[in-house]
């Protein structure tokens, strides 16, 4: 019998064994090895930090030319000072990947297309269209012109340097949680990965198109019906740069317009391509005041770029002290140097510009085979790329993607895809004149307006509004960024890929490039709306913001002795234009006369909000219900046609408004599927019911809108645990202040340039990737609730300050 209890004993054992060593997938989810997650000595307890941070002890970095020190302050930001500027970037680099390791390889791999190769089959689209849209093939391309100076290059190998310089020390035990929590191993960084992380950065920025809807919508509705649903100008909006008589002398492109040459084009694309009417409005905004409207007579600058927000945060602070110059700001984990940032005489910071740089061109095949297309009457190849995808636990998928004249073909794969025979063109993909290095470095290094003029020369893609303030005084904004000439609609539609004719005709000159210096309003910004008016020489088209920028520039318009906390008081608005537009238009079509005592309390609360989405009101739930509702029922042709298996474009919202002020007889306030004819007032009425009985009838619904809205800061890995959810605050993507869900401000900063350069910032997040390190997430209710930090900007490496808490020596090994 003994025996028989110690054989089940041993199977048991081994049993349990074997079950805490070997990786289980379950629903192909993969998960740790419990046995080594769970061990005390190299398992997750390891990345716990004490409460006060983590230990700061100085440091042996390979391949250091000189003396470099560091000090930490009190949010956890390094200030390197070094005797040259490759052994500060190569100390930036190791502490970047000390503290936001997993963000790094994580970006780089989802850029590449290799993110199977640690969570297997469930991210394999993912990489599919990762590859098919070219960003590897953007990366490489990048190297090829980044090694056109190697000054630039120099760096970011010694960049590299420091990263690997952190990796390689780094034994599993001391592996961030995320490593062990998916069982594999950091990669040694490379040029490459820091190019792969921009490619990510222009994906998210740059990469958007409706070419199919637009193409579907003109052959359902023909060109008048069309013109009339989607103008391209917004007459209510102000633009970027305005008119003022700079280009009566040029001459002007885009004079035709170019009609896409083909019918509607059946096929709906699959539900996680799709997206919805506020898409392409990621949204940011900056702006620079002059001294005479400035109440100390130094210019300010300011800057909030809204991006996903994420744990860790999207970026990383740190300031960076060489003979070349003294600069902080945050940076892109993954590449050297500040992106948005100061020094001692100049500011800038960056928002979106949204126009449309990527087309989609159909391709005209030879025959059914698909291996050759014809280009102007002559056959050309397919030149065809093999992927290799790796896939964790699985055989590697090998990947054929077409790619022609025009660019590759994301689509080929889904014979039932609409978008199967087009090919994308796209600027990410062209090889860049300059590294976007050498761009920041300009401006980290700058010193005054023209320096900054020079560096921007050189930056492509993803186009971007520079804001510039100096300690001279001048402000200025340029919208830098590589735009295509096109001829009027060029790129609107699907166009024909037989033919070189409708290639772009090359980029709009770069002293042509819309900017603006010390405008006599004292003033410049930006908030993702159009460029310039439709006077500008050079046609172009996009996906552009029509509300927030109008409601700052009337702030900014009446703005006179501007300080730091007026500044903070327009970032953190939460009043909508977009409101404040379109609910007294479905008030003044509403019949009040029938309704219920619920519903006219309902009313008399909206007539009485002020558009602003504070988290602590009521009021904003049921404007967004009703708005939304009535704007699906008005546009209930667009379901018929997408329900007949078409993808077709919706109007932009504020034309659906502008519809409601001044044509509420217009037809597509009829409802097809009705015998009488109705108008605005009938669909204003009819969504008002709608939303009224959602709320009436579900008295719990009636919450405030932080908890109708809540915003949640999401792990990388999407990991609830390492997640901060259910956040109430204030905010809406058509307010200055554009919260929404997942998307927010990454990065809120106010400068005020003079003799001595003061700014204040804070972003969602922390300085440390570590979910056990008290600087994870330690800035994230600062910011919710609408507070700074002052950013502490040292003079040199013996500044003494209560805010520093450890200094460190850096010596090569």
């Amino acid at each position: 019998m003994r025996i028989v209890r110690l054989l089940l004993s041993l199977f048991l054992t081994s049993g349990l064994i074997w079950m805490l060593s070997v990786q289980h997938q379950p629903g192909g989810k993969p998960l740790p090895v419990i046995g080594q997650f769970l061990n005390p000595f190299t398992g997750f307890w390891r990345n716990a930090e004490p409460s006060a941070g983590p230990e700061l002890t100085d440091l042996n970095i390979r391949g250091l030319k000189g003396k470099v020190s560091v000090a930490f302050d009190d949010l956890l930001v390094p200030h390197i000072f070094a005797e040259n500027m490759e052994d500060a970037v190569r100390v930036q680099g190791y502490l970047t990947a000390r503290f936001r390791l997993f963000q790094m390889d994580i970006t780089a791999r989802k850029a590449s297309g290799r993110l199977s190769e640690v969570l297997g089959e469930r991210t394999l689209q993912v990489d599919r269209s990762s590859r098919r849209k070219g960003l590897l093939y953007a990366a490489e391309n990048d190297l090829k012109g980044w090694v056109k100076s190697p000054e630039t290059m120099a760096i970011l190998e010694a960049y590299a340097d420091g990263v690997n310089a952190w990796i390689d020390q780094l034994k599993p035990a001391d592996y961030p949680v995320e490593f062990k929590l998916l069982n594999y191993s950091p990669e040694k960084w490379s040029v490459l990965k820091s190019a792969l992380v921009t490619e990510s950065m222009a994906e998210t920025l740059c990469s958007k198109y409706d070419d199919l809807e637009a193409t579907n919508a003109l052959a359902a509705f023909g060109r008048d019906t069309f013109d009339y649903l989607y103008p391209e100008w917004n007459p209510k909006q102000q633009p970027i740069i305005p008119d003022t008589g700079q280009w009566v002398s040029k001459t002007r492109t885009g004079g035709r317009s170019v009609n896409p040459g083909y019918g509607a084009i059946e096929g709906r694309i699959p539900a996680d391509e799709t997206k919805t009417p506020d898409d392409y409005f990621v949204g940011s905004n900056n702006w620079a005041v002059s001294p005479a409207k400035s109440a100390s007579g130094y210019a300010l600058l300011s800057n909030d770029p809204h991006l996903n927000l994420t744990l860790p945060s999207i970026w990383y602070q740190v300031q960076l002290h060489s003979p070349m110059g003294n600069v902080y700001g945050v940076s892109l984990p993954g590449t050297p140097g500040v992106v948005i940032g100061f020094n001692e005489h100049i500011a800038w910071g960056v928002t979106n510009v949204g126009h449309d740089v990527s087309d989609l061109y159909r391709v005209k095949w030879v025959d059914s085979s698909r291996k050759s297309y014809l280009m102007d009457g002559v056959a050309r190849e397919v030149e065809f790329k093999v992927e290799e995808i790796g896939v964790k636990g699985k055989p590697a998928l090998l990947d054929t993607v077409r790619y022609t004249f025009w660019g590759p073909m994301p689509y080929d794969d889904q014979p039932d895809h609409p978008l199967r025979d087009c090919a994308l063109r796209w600027t990410a993909h062209d090889v860049p004149e300059l590294s976007i290095l050498q761009v920041f470095l300009g401006l980290n290094t700058g010193k005054s307006y023209d320096d900054y003029k020079k560096s921007l020369a050189g930056f492509d893609t993803p186009a971007q509004n520079f804001v510039f303030a100096s300690a001279s005084g001048d402000i200025a904004l340029q919208v830098q960024g590589h735009y295509p000439l096109r001829e009027k609609e060029q790129g609107r539609f699907i166009q024909d890929g037989s033919t070189a004719a409708t290639a772009w005709k090359g980029f709009v000159p770069w002293d042509e490039v819309p900017s603006m210096k010390n405008p006599s309003r004292g003033f410049v910004f930006s908030a993702n709306q159009h460029s310039t008016p439709p006077t500008y020489p050079y046609y172009y088209l996009g996906g552009f913001e029509d509300f927030r920028s109008r409601r700052i520039y009337d702030r900014l318009d009446r703005l006179n002795g501007a300080t730091p906390d007026s500044m903070k008081t327009i970032q953190l608005d939460n009043f909508s234009q977009r409101a404040a537009d379109c609910l007294p238009a479905m008030l003044n079509l509403l019949d009040t006369s029938t309704l219920t005592g619920e519903e006219l309390r309902i009313v008399s609360e909206l007539k009485g909000w002020n558009f602003r989405y504070d988290a602590a009101l009521t009021a904003p739930p049921y404007y967004e219900v009703w708005s939304d509702s009535c704007y699906r029922m008005t546009w209930d042709e667009m379901d018929v046609i997408e329900k007949s298996g078409r993808e077709v474009l919706y109007p932009e919202i504020w034309r659906w408004i502008d519809l409601m002020q001044t044509d509420t007889s217009c037809v597509f306030f009829d409802v097809p599927a009705t015998p009488q004819r109705e108008t605005a007032r009938d669909i204003v009425n009819a969504s008002f019911k709608k939303m009224s009985a959602y709320f009436v009838s579900h008295p719990e619904r009636k919450i405030t809108w932080g908890a109708f809205k809540p915003l949640n800061v999401k792990h990388l890995a999407l990991i609830d645990a390492f997640s901060r959810l259910n956040l109430q605050v204030g905010g809406h993507t058509s307010a200055p202040n554009a919260i929404n869900g997942t998307l927010g401000p990454s990065w809120r900063v106010i400068v005020e340039l003079g003799e001595q350069v003061r700014a204040q910032g804070v972003y969602p997040g922390g300085q440390s990737g570590n979910p056990g390190s008290r600087y994870y997430d330690n800035m994230l209710d600062t910011w919710a609730k609408g507070d700074y930090y002052p950013l502490l900007f040292m003079k040199n490496a013996d500044e003494q300050s209560d805010r520093i808490v450890k200094k460190v020596v850096c010596s090569s090994k």
